[in-house]
């Protein structure tokens, strides 16, 4: 069977970002010198700067702006430092990896998952022949498992035919996070990779990432996801001759030539996760704080079963507090039935459910936290910068989004019943970073107010702050220059612009995720789809599409009241600030607006160019 992805297949991985001392140091004075500006700034907005005739404007404005800067600290602390775990040889035996070793040394034992629900058989085959070929120079006992959750006879066939170990189970309680409970429950590996149904192992996963291991208190090693198939998008000119034809092609390639390339269709959604793993969760290691991602992890089996047993006993004892005031507000503390107290402690440990990944939509981020507010044990988790896994990337609008709002509805809710930043045992750095992760997931709430406030001011007529003027600007321009700048530094080597765009357009999806979760829903579990997915996607962007819209008749207006002084107070100054605004937010949600209607290049089947679509050029 062909797949789309076939002519990718000779993609390599790109290379972890070069740490380099002196780039580090200039980001940390860069950044500091942003968030004492920052700082600067925020406080005269709030003290000198508010219209007191447009309060209902001006006090949401100065507390959005706010919201940000708190997202500012959090995310400074996080990019501050780049502390890699060493790499260390790879471990011989299960002695090597052990407090205590056992009178018996052996070989290690470990098992690769693969879940299923209704994969393709053939892109779950390709996934198995690559775990297959995964190599390691000592002997090791490696069991390959997939797990279908759909029972279907042709993954069991399949199974067979690749000498891998097929299990099933009987109805899905817990969706993929019970698919895990149920393999664990019937393997014995002292580590567990954890794959999706189309993650792709290089040979070298095992080699570079069990010596991590050597260290016993290491609980799990995440690996950088790459998604080998994201588009990489054609020249100007090429997209222009495709379309409009040679004519029209010509002036593109000029353009090109004069200005530079010109890159049209490059990774549309921003699926691109190398800023996450190279960037953001590299530089959590120094905390001990960088988080289970699920696909591409490795997981010591100890560790897992301990954190299981904690949480199931946290669970036993949470439901007995709540029991007993249950009785005591019926019966009073004197009427309390010894007989009936002790049957319900029965039934809680039997209603309680013992499972090493929580049902849960984010089952991976859970664990993470569950692990790493561990007192006791004080688990350490490692991301390892090196691609070891290959996977597929959503190719539609539809399918970018369900997994969007999994990732931010999972989050969300375990924000609002679990919040990391609160629960006992995490350090103050831990704390820091996960308040981060969460904090991200409700700018939202104040993006709203940063796509509507040029709007209101060009129709109203009526400024948030007291003045656009010179002292305005004198806050304002330096803290968005030296942010530019950190910025640059921060992330030299990786394009931000599409991301934070693609952050500000990602509104409509994270308010859904969070009115799901203050009405109190469940998130649901639905697999991410592998294969593009057809129809009509611009129903998905329409809010996107009524913001460009609003703010482009906006900014007409605007220019159009300040010319015939028809009311209001526009000035020249206010006007162009919010220009400026208005383009960032529309060219913001363009790109999303685009991702409805972009469709995948189709592969020449014919590599010579025809009479009437010869080579451009200028």
């Amino acid at each position: 069977m062909a797949f789309y992805f076939e002519q990718f297949e000779h993609r390599k991985p790109p290379k972890p970002l070069p740490y380099n001392p002196l780039l580090e140091m200039l980001w940390q004075f860069l950044i500091t010198v942003n968030l004492v500006i920052g700082g600067w700034y925020i406080t005269w907005r709030w003290t000198s700067s508010l219209n007191p005739e447009a309060l209902w404007f001006a006090i949401p404005l100065a507390l959005a702006e706010s919201c940000a800067y708190i997202g500012l600290v959090l995310f400074s602390v996080n990019l501050w430092k780049v502390r890699d775990v060493p790499k260390q040889s790879p471990p011989q035996t299960i002695n090597d990896c052990l407090h205590e070793a056992l009178e018996e040394d052996r070989p290690i034992r470990v098992d690769m998952f693969f879940p299923s629900y209704d994969e393709e058989e053939d892109l779950v085959r390709l996934s198995i022949v690559d775990a297959l070929k995964v190599t390691y120079p000592h002997y090791i006992d490696t069991k390959i498992h997939i797990l279908d959750d759909g029972s279907r006879p042709a993954m069991a066939e399949l199974a067979k035919e690749l000498g891998v170990n097929y299990i099933t189970r009987e109805g899905n309680i817990g969706f993929k996070a019970g698919n895990l409970r149920n393999a664990m429950e019937q393997t014995d590996g002292d580590f567990i990779v954890i794959c999706d149904a189309d993650t792709r192992p290089l040979p070298t996963m095992m080699v570079n990432t069990l010596g991590y291991f050597r260290d016993p208190d290491v609980a799990w090693v995440q690996t950088p996801q790459w998604f080998f198939d994201l588009p990489e998008g054609e020249s100007l000119t090429q997209w222009t001759q495709s379309r409009l034809g040679n004519g029209a092609a010509k002036v593109a390639a000029l353009f090109e030539k004069v200005y530079g390339p010109v890159t049209l269709g490059q990774d549309p959604f921003v699926n691109d996760p190398q800023m996450f793993y190279d960037v953001i969760q590299r530089r959590r290691n120094w905390a001990n704080a960088s988080f289970c991602c699920g696909a591409g992890s490795i997981h010591r089996r100890e560790a897992v079963m301990e954190a299981a047993l904690k949480t199931y006993a946290e669970n036993i004892d949470k439901q007995r507090q709540d029991q007993d005031k249950a009785i005591q507000k019926l019966t009073g503390e004197e009427g309390i039935d010894q007989d009936l107290v002790d049957l319900m402690d029965q039934q809680t440990v039997l209603d309680t459910e013992f499972t090493p990944y929580k049902f849960h939509v984010s089952e991976d981020i859970y664990t993470s936290i569950v692990l790493h507010s561990d007192e006791d044990r004080q688990w350490r988790s490692v991301l390892h910068p090196e691609v070891e896994s290959k996977m597929l990337s959503p190719q539609d609008l539809q399918t970018w989004m369900v997994q969007r709002f999994k990732y931010a509805g999972g989050t969300i809710d375990i924000s609002a019943h679990d919040n990391p930043v609160f629960r006992k045992g995490m350090s103050r750095p831990q704390q820091v970073m996960y308040a981060a992760t969460v904090w991200s997931y409700f700018g939202a709430l104040w993006n709203i107010i940063f796509l509507l406030a040029p709007v209101i001011y060009l129709f109203s007529g009526i400024a948030p702050v007291a003045a656009y003027s010179k002292e305005f600007y004198l806050h304002l321009i330096p803290f968005i220059i030296t942010n530019e700048l950190a910025t640059m530094a921060a992330t030299w080597g990786i394009a931000g612009f599409k991301g934070k765009s693609n952050y500000l357009a990602f509104f409509p999806v994270n308010l859904r995720a969070i009115w799901t979760v203050v009405k109190g829903e469940q998130i649901k579990f639905p697999s991410t789809p592998k294969d593009r997915q057809e129809g009509n996607f611009f129903r998905l962007v329409l809010p996107q599409f009524a913001v460009m819209v609003i703010t482009a008749v906006a900014l007409v207006w605007g220019w159009l009241n300040y010319n015939f002084h028809w009311y209001g107070d526009l000035n020249l100054s206010g006007l162009i600030i919010n220009t400026f605004w208005c383009a960032n937010n529309i060219i913001a949600m363009a790109g999303m607006v685009a991702c409805a209607f972009w469709q995948p290049p189709q592969p020449a089947s014919d590599p010579q160019p025809s009479e009437s679509q010869e080579p451009i050029t200028a």
